[in-house]
């Protein structure tokens, strides 16, 4: 289980969102270049586990994620910025399949230019989990 698997979850799981941004669109890793947008990127910027001198069943992930939304407009990249941190910020439970699982946002990236004149902005999330041995 990663963050990234965690934030997709919660991502492609809310209808709302789906509407402006089909599941489809919702990727991890890179995004073909004639994708259609809106679209959503996820990546994995960090993960740290904790280290026991005896390890469990169980050891305390934290993953930073990094959603870019990549958009046909400023207004557009502005709203799905909004709506993630929204749906992401502040979750916890089990969730995605992950266990004991909290979500924190961790900063929003500067507006850059995307490909092909399109609008372009990350948000960052801290996921903590507990990972299986």
């Amino acid at each position: 289980m990663t963050g990234v698997e965690i934030v997709g979850a919660v991502l492609r799981d809310h209808p709302a969102l789906v509407e402006r941004v089909p599941i489809e669109r919702i990727k991890a890793g890179s995004l073909p270049d004639n994708i259609v947008l809106p679209a959503l990127l996820l990546r994995t910027v960090s993960s740290i586990d904790r280290q026991w001198l005896k390890r469990g069943s169980v050891w305390r992930v934290t993953d930073r994620v990094s959603v870019a939304v990549r958009a046909s407009s400023y207004a557009d990249q502005i709203a799905l910025i909004k709506i993630i941190k929204r749906l992401c910020g502040g979750l916890t439970g089990n969730i995605g399949g992950a266990l004991r699982v909290s979500i924190l946002t961790a900063g929003t990236g500067p507006d850059v230019g995307g490909p092909a004149n399109s609008f372009e902005q990350t948000q960052d999330f801290r996921v903590s989990f507990d990972e299986p041995a």
